[in-house]
């Protein structure tokens, strides 16, 4: 999976692109936790280029939405392929992570 890193107005934009799975899972958790770390807490994943997320990728999309809700911070997702959005509202994710139809949404909500 390929992950750029962009920065706009204080909020971290990281543009995914592959499949975030098992294989790719621990590379983008200690890239995002590590953007975290550093003091960046709103944070906008412009999923426009994902193909496919697992459990795994699940997984590390929950653990830094607490993360940086402790902070204060927050995580939108944007720009999702109907089948990705499927999997966040089948899992309920939606309930508590906001889904935007596109990036300009997806910044208007920080």
């Amino acid at each position: 999976m390929q992950v750029v890193e962009k920065k706009q107005d204080g909020i971290c934009i990281l543009t995914l692109k592959g499949r975030l799975d098992a294989n790719t899972a621990d590379e983008f958790r200690a890239k995002i936790l590590q953007i975290i770390a550093d003091g960046t807490h709103n944070i906008v994943l412009d999923c426009g280029g994902l193909d496919y997320i697992s459990s795994a990728g699940l997984r590390v999309v929950l653990e830094a939405t607490k993360k940086v809700k402790q902070s204060q911070g927050k995580i939108v997702l944007c720009s999702l392929q109907p089948y990705i959005q499927e999997i966040f509202e089948v899992s309920k994710f939606d309930a508590f992570l906001p889904l935007a139809p596109g990036l300009d949404d997806a910044l208007k909500e920080f």
